[in-house]
């Protein structure tokens, strides 16, 4: 049997006869998600009495699965060591603060200097997930937003923090710069987005197929021509603060995708100087705050990535503008922004 090779050779106990087979299989062996257990089962892997049988199958009393799982194989990109902002490690998972400029995933165009291949430099002991030796990418982050990401180190915990994602039990809160002061202190946004009508590489809360979005925000502090907004993601829809933001039209300073048709007529109505924008070299996002519940320890944590260096160079500049100004202060109002039922 070839090195790290794992045979199976299972009678089914009587507690899951009735179930499916992917059910009982994952439960049976050690490290295995219900996932990974259906990918087993429909490469035919594992079989049951020397049969292939599907997922979905009800497994009965003196049902024997039986198999070799093949050894992990090493995912087809490489470790750099690439210098990474640890927030926090343990057996299960590793916090980042991922820092503008960084691509997660490797991808056309981007297939070195990533947060992946920076992850398998650094992790040496990564399990496997989805049958290969990788760290496990729960969620993303644009290439030039910066901040706190949770990565998965063992294919269990991928899968619990995928579930709690799915369910909208993470908490997420991001901090982003935008054009103009809002006339309210706070508001929720339900517009609902999808793949843009003409521009397929850019979301839209204009699509005719879409998905429901909701976004809440509310302003942490004023300046001459724009805001720090405090922004808290209810859901986890492709862009969308950024979409939510130019749909307030308040477009996120620097972001030349969803503020572009905007920009110049933002930047003469918030009368923002040069020097205040000299600093700013993408869009003014970023991951401040995550939370969830750890799978290892069931413990509910957070984490929190500082405000990086570009954003609080445009706060100074900002604040010494506003400085300089005597302005009036919006009167404090909430408002929604909603999409049509």
């Amino acid at each position: 049997m070839p090195e790290d090779q794992h045979a199976v050779h299972l009678i089914v106990p009587d507690q899951y006869v009735g179930k499916r087979v992917d059910v009982a299989l994952s439960s049976l062996l050690h490290d295995c998600s219900r996932n990974r257990a259906a990918d087993l089962l429909k490469l035919g892997i594992i079989k049951i009495g020397g049969e292939a049988k599907k997922p979905g199958y009800r497994v009965r009393a003196g049902d024997l699965l039986e198999g070799q799982i093949p050894a992990l194989v090493a995912t087809a990109y490489g470790p750099e060591a690439i210098p990474l902002n640890i927030l926090h490690e343990d057996d299960g998972l590793i916090v980042i603060n991922k820092p503008p400029g960084m691509v997660v995933h490797p991808a056309a165009g981007h297939t070195s200097g990533t947060l992946v291949n920076a992850l398998l430099y650094h992790c040496d002991d990564l399990k496997g997930i989805g049958g290969e030796l990788r760290p496990g990418i729960v969620h993303r982050l644009d290439k030039d937003t910066s901040g706190t990401m949770v990565v998965a180190k063992t294919e269990p915990v991928l899968n619990d923090l995928a579930a709690q994602f799915k369910v909208r039990h993470v908490k997420k809160t991001y901090l982003a710069y935008v054009y103009r002061e809002p006339n309210e202190d706070e508001g929720d946004i339900t517009l609902p987005i999808g793949r843009h009508p003409v521009h397929r590489k850019r979301m839209s809360v204009n699509s005719k197929r879409s998905r429901t979005a909701q976004t809440h925000w509310k302003v942490r502090e004023r300046f001459e021509g724009a805001a720090l907004l405090e922004i808290v993601l209810k859901t986890g829809r492709t862009h969308q603060i950024r979409v939510h933001c130019a749909a307030l039209k308040h477009p996120i300073i620097g972001d030349t995708v969803y503020g572009s048709q905007k920009l110049k007529k933002a930047e003469a109505l918030t009368r923002l100087s040069a020097e205040a924008l000299r600093s700013v070299k993408r869009q003014m996002l970023h991951s401040w705050q995550l939370s969830f519940t750890h799978p290892l320890s069931g413990e509910w944590v957070s984490f929190e990535s500082p405000m990086p260096e570009d954003m609080r160079e445009l706060q100074k500049a900002l604040k010494k503008k506003t400085a300089l100004e005597d302005i009036p202060r919006p009167v404090s109002r909430i408002r929604n922004l909603a999409g049509k039922n």
